[in-house]
């Protein structure tokens, strides 16, 4: 067995920062690539694809496709147990972490794909909860996980210069923020939430910054508010054009 060898040498090539995140992308035997976030006193490392710690759960490719599968498999009556429960929570702290990252190196697709990842388990975990408490305690950090999805699909969608695009990813976002407020009776606490707020700024930056009007969907909204229904009608017609369009490029991006 090899004589284990000290940090050092990547502690002081690396040297910690308190307060800030640092991260980076590093190439590791055979090419594959790594990705890595400095710690107080260590550092972390992760898979960039799949679960971020390289497990395979019973062969699966995280921990909630696993559950998916036992869910599948036993029926509507699947209930989590504890031990799986603590599993959950293993996958969301790891996803946590990668998902900063990538924001931090401005991979936002990748944060965005974390992020989706993220919230599809808590909606799987809240559907088959043993303990009422135990849901609301993920439930409590559906925000900032929402808020970091709606942030790195704008931001994602701006790369490709789409402003107008991603003005209304944010809108989307606030949208959703608006239902999960609406979800717990909380409908009034909406406008004074600093997340909330953060989005709305972001928003309003984009438009001032590429000159972005109003967006198709929110003519359209507007159009059907005002009973305008043939230039409704016109509006959704140059959404599904520009949509079709959008996902001609994102295939042909991944061929």
């Amino acid at each position: 067995m090899p004589k284990p060898r000290s940090l050092d040498a990547i502690f002081r090539q690396w040297p910690y920062e308190p307060g800030r995140l640092s991260a980076r992308l590093v190439e590791v035997e055979s090419g594959r690539e790594v990705l890595q976030m400095r710690i107080d006193m260590g550092v972390m490392q992760m898979e960039v694809s799949g679960r971020p710690d390289g497990a395979r759960p019973d062969g699966f490719e995280t921990y909630f496709d696993h559950l998916l599968a036992e869910a599948l498999h036993e029926g509507e009556d699947f209930m989590l147990s504890e031990e799986q429960c603590a599993e959950a929570e293993r996958e969301f702290v790891q996803f946590y972490h990668r998902r900063i990252c990538w924001l931090a190196l401005r991979r936002y697709s990748k944060a965005e794909q974390d992020a989706r990842h993220t919230l599809r388990f808590m909606d799987f975990c809240r559907a088959h909860s043993p303990d009422e408490q135990w849901a609301l305690s993920r439930e409590q950090y559906r925000p900032f996980v929402l808020f970091h999805h709606t942030q790195a699909r704008a931001l994602a969608v701006l790369e490709e210069r789409d402003a107008e695009a991603a003005v209304q990813a944010i809108n989307e976002g606030l949208a959703a923020f608006r239902d999960l407020f609406a979800r717990f009776d909380a409908e009034e606490q909406f406008e004074g939430d600093e997340l909330v707020g953060r989005l709305i700024e972001m928003r309003e930056d984009l438009r001032n910054e590429f000159d972005v009007g109003r967006t198709l969907h929110e003519r359209l909204s507007d159009a059907i508010e005002g009973e305008q229904y043939e230039l409704a009608a016109r509006l959704r017609d140059e959404i599904s054009r520009r949509e079709e369009l959008a996902g001609r490029r994102t295939s042909a991006r991944h061929v």
